[in-house]
Order: C-alpha cells, then sequence, then structure tokens
C-alpha cells in the first residue's frame, strides 16, 4: 500500500504544477482582456459624454438665436445693441455660445466648414441665399423643421422664415456645417432640435426687387 502511495505522490505533484500553471495562464489572460473591456468602457463613456456636450451646444445655438427674435436689421450691425445683419447675426451667436470667431460676411462664411445636402440638414447648420443677385450674399441658421433664422433687410427684424417658402426655395444656394467640422467645434454629433418662434411671412417678390436694388439694403 505505500508503494501505491509512493508511486502515485509524482503524479499528484505534476497534476498540481499543471492546474497552477493553467490558474496563472488564466489570469494573465483576463488582464489584459480586462484592460481591453475597461478601455472600451472608457472610450464609450468619453464618446457619450462629447455626444452630450455636443447635443447641448447645438441647442444653445439655436436657443440663443432665437433669444435675438425681434432685434432691429442693421447693415453691418455685430450686436443686439446696434442691430444685426445677417452675418453679423452669425457671428454673434457662435461667438456667444462657442466662444470661436467666424468670418464677417455671408460670403467668407460660404468657404469654410462641410458642404451639406438638403437632406441632410441639421440644427446649427448655415443656410445660404441669393438676395443681391450673386450667390451666397444672405445666411441664416437652419432650427429643423425646414425652418432657419436670419436678419432679413433694412427694416426688417431677426426673425425665423421657412426653407419651404417660395421666395426661398427659388433663391436657396445651399448649407455648411461648422459644428463639428470645424477644429474648434468638434464633435461631429447633433440631434434634431425643433423650434418654437412662429415663422415670419416671406417678402414678396416686388418687395425683393426694391431690396436688391437699394444700396442702403444690401446684406453682407
Amino acid at each position: 500500500m505505500l508503494e501505491t502511495r509512493t508511486r502515485h505522490r509524482p503524479r499528484l505533484t505534476l497534476l498540481v504544477a499543471v492546474a497552477t500553471i493553467l490558474v496563472h495562464s488564466a489570469g494573465a489572460m483576463a488582464a489584459p482582456r480586462h484592460a481591453d473591456t475597461s478601455l472600451a468602457q472608457d472610450a464609450r463613456a468619453s464618446l457619450a459624454q462629447a455626444a452630450d456636450r455636443m447635443v447641448e451646444g447645438t441647442r444653445e445655438i439655436g436657443l440663443f438665436a432665437l433669444s435675438l427674435v425681434g432685434i432691429n436689421y442693421r447693415y453691418g450691425g455685430e450686436s443686439p445693441e446696434r442691430g444685426l445683419d445677417c452675418s453679423g447675426l452669425i457671428r454673434y451667436v457662435f461667438q456667444q455660445v462657442t466662444g470661436v470667431t467666424l468670418p464677417r460676411t455671408a460670403k467668407e462664411l460660404s468657404r469654410i466648414g462641410q458642404d451639406i445636402r438638403t437632406p441632410d440638414l441639421e440644427p446649427g447648420d448655415l443656410v445660404f441665399f441669393n438676395t443681391r443677385r450673386f450667390a451666397f450674399s444672405h445666411v441664416g441658421i437652419y432650427l429643423g423643421n425646414d425652418r432657419f433664422i436670419h436678419a432679413p433687410s433694412r427694416g426688417g427684424e431677426v426673425g425665423v422664415a421657412s426653407l419651404g417658402n417660395a421666395y426661398w426655395q427659388k433663391r436657396y444656394n445651399g448649407a455648411r456645417r461648422l459644428v463639428g467640422v470645424l477644429p474648434a467645434l468638434m464633435p461631429s454629433l447633433i440631434t434634431r432640435a425643433e423650434a418654437s418662434a412662429p415663422i415670419d411671412s416671406a417678402p414678396t417678390e416686388d418687395d425683393a426687387a426694391i431690396d436688391s436694388d437699394a444700396a442702403e439694403d444690401q446684406q453682407p
């Protein structure tokens, strides 16, 4: 009996050694997997936080712009106190909400950011129009639901208009996306926001002709 036990001891010792190796190997393999999982979770959490910040920032752009409804139009105006023209409105809103200083004129704004197709419009995108007999002479901020906010022309006020209106459809030049494209406005994560302000009536064709011919009514 003693011989039998002695013969089995080396085998038992080997089994214990193998089991120990397997346990340590499993632990070593689990550590990287755990690290990879943690990194993935951290990345997802960071992305979610960035998305939340961007969503909030986009909402703030629309909400802040809507807070300026009723401000008088003024050619060359860059502040609510002095009045705002179309590009002055864009510049002021983005400065106040994001801290980013944008180019001054509608034409210059049309050269930055990413070109966006109409079906892909998102709140915060810039929409451009030909209101002075050349492309990209007027600009507004898209709000969602085919609506945008802009400073129209002399005698008018900052207000909300509809892209579906024939006047604006005829003069529409396209859209540019700044949020998520310009380095200072990353990441590109936006959700649709709906504007609640009333829609301004679009100017008539006669009014548009007068505005486009009058130098004091020109918009940068």
